[in-house]
């Protein structure tokens, strides 16, 4: 498969896919909207010093970059991504993220993509990192065993399979009572079937490009 760096309007990399003309982050940028997302409305609203993220899609690893930079001196960070097409390195090696992010971080960010599959990794004394590579459909997660899910698949057009039903269970049994999953997605069905398993959905206010996000609170 085809993909491209491509530079986001807050001057941040994505990656893009020709062939189902889908980005990895949103056009109108690749940090801010991770940071709106996954760290404003995800991991910032968790009051636990010790915190056990899954993230459904790795893809360039830049929310798992932005994560353990927001939280090193403020979590103790489980941090479980899973991945079913890594990103080749020449495109890992183009991505500018650093420039924002910081270029002491750059050893971080090497090693969460150098790291080996299936084990775990201490990157610090308060951030343990393992990577999966699988698909969601044939994962079998632990029960109540996390606490943010961070829900970055493809857009619903792109890849309608990672936003069904059966995913979307595997989503709920893995959080723990309390639990939230965000993502950058307000489709109403999507929210519709959250509803069904027993999550409670908040709207949020979307990042720039977007007039809504979603929050689903695990309640039942």
């Amino acid at each position: 498969m085809e993909r491209k760096i491509q530079i986001t309007e807050d001057g941040s990399a994505t990656i893009y896919i020709p062939a189902m003309d889908e980005t990895y982050h949103s056009r109108h940028g690749a940090i801010q909207e991770a940071r709106h997302v996954f760290l404003k409305h995800g991991i910032a609203s968790v009051s636990s010093n010790s915190v056990t993220v899954f993230e459904l899609g790795f893809g360039t690893g830049l929310n798992a970059l932005l994560t353990y930079q927001f939280g090193e001196k403020k979590h103790s960070i489980d941090y479980l991504c899973i991945e079913a097409y890594p990103v080749e390195k020449q495109l890992i090696d183009s991505l500018n993220y650093l420039d924002e992010v910081g270029e002491e971080y750059g050893s971080i960010f090497g090693r969460m993509h150098t790291s080996k599959w299936g084990e775990s990794v201490a990157l610090s004394d308060r951030f343990t990192f393992t990577k999966i590579h699988e698909k969601i459909a044939s994962y079998v997660p632990k029960k109540d065993s996390i606490d943010i899910v961070y829900f970055d698949a493809f857009g619903p057009r792109a890849q309608g399979a990672m936003w069904e039903l059966s995913v979307l269970e595997k989503m709920h049994l893995m959080l723990r009572p309390g639990g939230i999953l965000v993502t950058y997605c307000a489709m109403g069905q999507f929210k519709r079937d959250l509803k069904s398993l027993g999550f409670t959905v908040i709207g949020k206010p979307g990042p720039p490009g977007k007039r809504e996000m979603t929050v689903a609170v695990k309640t039942i």
